[in-house]
């Protein structure tokens, strides 16, 4: 008995066809999780599937590689094997699972131009991505919050230890499964997304239920940790402004230049800013459009195509290519252990190589800038 064929017809490419649908490639086993809503639409031109799939490919590579490096470096060098750089490892871990796991499916799926892994996989799809994401979301938060506690509130605040450490890693972790393991279970669905290669919410399905999931997802793993990072970063930058001005007086009180030798305040506030400038974009940049595609789908407000749906995880996946540069590469301790365990990357100056750089996260090694910490004039600002 020849096997069941549920693939498009054999005109497909031909004259007389003209009701044909990107649901047509679907196996019949999650057809009944595809919406009504994609009838509509024509199969996408198999060029898009291959410019997606070589996208998805190489940002694969850039990330796995990338994320290999930081955990590699972060965890081997002496030096850096501190509380707040557990962040940046686990972050480096969890971007890492995201791309191995969900970019060579999704590669896979590219090429042929449906969702072909069938039902089980679709789930543990969208659950690694789900998971993966939302421990990277809550890794960047902790990043900002751990930075917001060593700069803004100096002497003040509570040292951070490994137990601490660990013990945030672990809420990253335990939201990221319960968050994921919600549509499994009821709250919502993971059915396949608008151009059949790749699995997601179910942002389409008309009932409170399912939206309600979509609604309190936003709310707890975007804007809470998007307005948490705004807040912790645009109070380091007034706090170290702060603090430079108050040495910059100090410096004209005692009829000096400046109270560090060789070293321009100004500049390291605005470095400062700029970090923060950068952080906050990327990480807006990277998870608003699928936010953005969700909220369309709940509350009807745009014709979705299938061919908009699948930027919004694009966008979100090459947040896993950057993070290891915003968070890896710009950290002066680890550009120098880089360079001298892989010379030939060429990625480390002078002063760096000589094992200049702070002690933490990047724009984290800043002094305390409370506390009378601004009357010390060996008080140094490490962005």
């Amino acid at each position: 008995m020849a096997a069941a064929y549920y693939g498009p017809p054999a005109n497909l490419w031909g004259h007389g066809v003209t009701n044909l649908t990107v649901v047509d490639k679907v196996p019949p086993e999650i057809m009944h999780l595809v919406d009504p809503h994609w009838y509509q639409f024509p199969p996408l031109n198999p060029l898009w599937h291959s410019i997606i799939g070589f996208a998805i490919f190489v940002l694969g590579m850039i990330s796995t590689i990338g994320n290999g490096f930081v955990i590699y470096i972060f965890s081997t060098e002496k030096s850096l094997r501190t509380p707040s750089n557990l962040f940046v490892v686990n972050l480096a871990v969890s971007d890492f699972l995201m791309m191995a796991t969900n970019a060579t499916t999704m590669v896979y799926n590219c090429w042929f131009e449906t969702w072909s892994l069938g039902l089980l996989m679709c789930d543990l799809y969208a659950f690694t991505g789900s998971l993966f994401g939302c421990c990277s979301i809550w890794s960047m938060t902790m990043i900002a919050m751990d930075r917001y506690n060593v700069i803004v509130k100096g002497l003040s605040g509570k040292p951070l230890t490994n137990a601490g450490a660990n013990v945030r890693i672990a809420i990253c972790w335990t939201i990221g499964i319960v968050w994921g393991s919600m549509p499994m279970l009821g709250w919502n669905r993971y059915v396949p997304e608008g151009n059949m290669t790749a699995c997601g919410t179910d942002y389409l399905t008309d009932d409170w239920l399912s939206k309600s999931y979509i609604l309190c997802y936003s709310f707890c793993v975007y804007y809470v940790p998007l307005f948490t990072i705004i807040y912790c970063y645009v109070y380091i930058v007034k706090a170290v402004t702060v603090h430079e001005r108050t040495m910059r007086e100090q410096a004209k009180r005692m009829n000096i230049q400046s109270l560090r030798q060789g070293d321009d305040g100004k500049a390291a506030e605005m470095k400062l800013a700029k970090i923060a400038l950068v952080t906050i974009s990327l990480w807006f940049l990277a998870w608003t459009p699928y936010t953005i595609i969700n909220y369309t789908g709940v509350f009807k407000i745009a014709n979705l195509t299938p061919l908009g749906t699948i930027w919004g995880s694009v966008f979100a996946k090459c947040s896993s290519v950057y993070n290891p540069i915003v968070y890896g590469i710009s950290h002066p301790k680890y550009r120098a252990a880089l360079v001298r365990r892989f010379p030939a990357l060429g990625c480390s100056d002078d002063a760096t190589t000589a094992g200049g750089g702070d002690e933490k996260s990047m724009a984290s090694g800043v002094s305390a800038v409370s506390g009378g910490m601004a009357d010390a004039p060996t008080a140094t600002t490490t962005a």
